[in-house]
């Protein structure tokens, strides 16, 4: 008895100490990353200023993603435009597909579908680079060679996140409304007219700029989660493949979780 009595002991304490340095990491980690946005913002703004940098980031970032988002977008459009009128025929609603399509889209999916996809092209490619450059030593000399490596490194990819964020979702909400407007109109069967005129009235310009001002965030979090995993990788090569698989990961819980936040708050 004194015996299970003492592993059931050493069991709780080792999920205790686990417990504490879980916490411990998020901490240091949350704590990282906000000097390191401060850090990226403030010398983003002091002079001199490297465009080149932050425009190959940008045509990165948004160019080379436009491909997954607009397949993305246009078949979520479809299919939520093909379930919409299974669920709405019922009512007798079918003139609300829509209406439907384009508010969810312009809300809720053409964000969040955009910023996990981009998560998962762009960010895994940032952390996988800066986790090279830091095992090679690369992110050393430039410090010794008295070239700021956060300004050089994190500033553009940062800003180019903030930037090309919402044009992506803006490309994700017009492909994903005509993506749905050929499946309503020309394979359902929906009035041409009556789709039109029905999601011009009830589609605001308030729902797509809260889907616009969410894609901000992403971008941010998106970016910033990715410098952070890569600019303090440590391991060797094994290393640099759990940075990349950390940043996707993080970047999207944090993504879906920040989604609900700004939801509450624009609701």
């Amino acid at each position: 008895m004194k015996n299970i009595f003492n592993n059931k002991a050493r069991i709780t304490n080792a999920y205790l100490e686990k417990l504490g340095k879980d916490a411990v990491a998020l901490i240091k980690a949350v704590g990282l990353m906000s000097l390191m946005l401060g850090s990226a913002l403030k010398l983003a703004a002091t002079p001199p200023f490297k465009l080149k940098n932050v425009f190959k980031q940008m045509e990165f970032v948004g160019v080379q993603s436009l491909f997954v988002v607009v397949l993305t977008g246009s078949f979520t459009g479809m299919v939520l435009a093909l379930q919409s009128f299974t669920a709405l025929k019922r009512f007798g609603a079918e003139s609300m597909v829509g209406p439907t399509v384009a508010l969810s889209m312009a809300r809720e999916l053409g964000p969040v579908l955009s910023g996990l996809m981009v998560t998962g092209r762009a960010g895994s490619a940032m952390a996988t680079e800066l986790g090279t450059m830091r095992v090679t030593e690369q992110i050393d000399a430039l410090a010794t060679m008295a070239v700021n490596p956060v300004k050089h490194l994190i500033s553009p990819r940062v800003l180019a996140g903030i930037c090309m964020f919402p044009v992506l979702t803006i490309v994700t909400d017009f492909v994903g409304v005509i993506g749905g407007y050929l499946v309503g109109v020309r394979l359902l069967g929906i009035n041409s007219g009556v789709y039109i005129g029905r999601t011009v009235d009830l589609l605001h310009v308030q729902d797509i700029f809260s889907g616009l001002t969410k894609s901000l965030f992403f971008g941010l979090i998106t970016t910033l989660v990715a410098c952070h995993y890569g600019y303090y990788t440590t391991g060797g090569a094994e290393g640099v493949g759990k940075a990349a698989t950390n940043s996707v990961v993080t970047a999207s819980v944090l993504i879906l979780v920040s989604d609900y936040i700004l939801s509450s708050f624009m609701a």
